[in-house]
């Protein structure tokens, strides 16, 4: 599948995987394990989707923040939502948040074959999860911390865009950034 990742059950079993990541070989890498001495990049992290996205699915939210660095840790449930027209088959897994909405191509952005929102895009859904209770504010924090520059580009693709959930809470949100940030 991918030289550098191991999946369960792939090329080896769960028991060989857990016995290398005892033994100091191997670390977990969301659903899948690297090599220890691999360094981890954006590349790898979209990597461990590939199953679970395949390619009628996107990574977004948390998820999808993860994947480009701006959070150390993936997070417990993840988050996909369409990629393209065609209807795609609804994920049953515990670990799944599922949005049946296709996402706007500009929207979408393919690493190592798996489609993840933009940074920008990404943004504004964390943002906007953050002002209906659906995430913590320090996610936000986080991707502005890893990216500054995003926070006007957000506030533009919130002007722009049709309608969304929590569209006025977001942009309220960012405007107020923004106005933390110019003083």
């Amino acid at each position: 599948m991918w030289p550098f990742l191991y999946f369960s059950d792939d090329r080896l079993s769960t028991a060989e995987l857990t016995a290398a990541r005892l033994d100091g070989d191997l670390v977990e890498i969301g659903d899948a394990f690297m090599p220890a001495d691999a360094v981890e990049t954006r590349e790898l992290r979209a990597a461990t989707f590939l199953t679970l996205a395949g390619t009628q699915r996107a990574v977004t939210h948390a998820s999808a923040a993860w994947v480009h660095g701006a959070i150390p840790e993936p997070p417990l449930i993840h988050s996909l939502q369409r990629a393209g027209l065609r209807r795609a088959s609804f994920p049953v897994d515990a670990r799944i948040r599922f949005r049946d909405v296709a996402l706007p191509p500009d929207d979408v952005m393919r690493i190592s074959g798996v489609a993840v929102t933009t940074p920008v895009r990404t943004l504004v859904d964390v943002v906007r999860d953050a002002v209906s209770g659906a995430a913590p504010a320090s996610l936000v924090d986080a991707v502005l911390a890893w990216r500054p520059d995003l926070l006007d580009a957000a506030v533009d693709w919130l002007d722009l865009a049709g309608p969304v959930h929590h569209k006025r809470a977001a942009a309220a949100e960012l405007r107020r950034r923004q106005e933390e940030v110019t003083r």
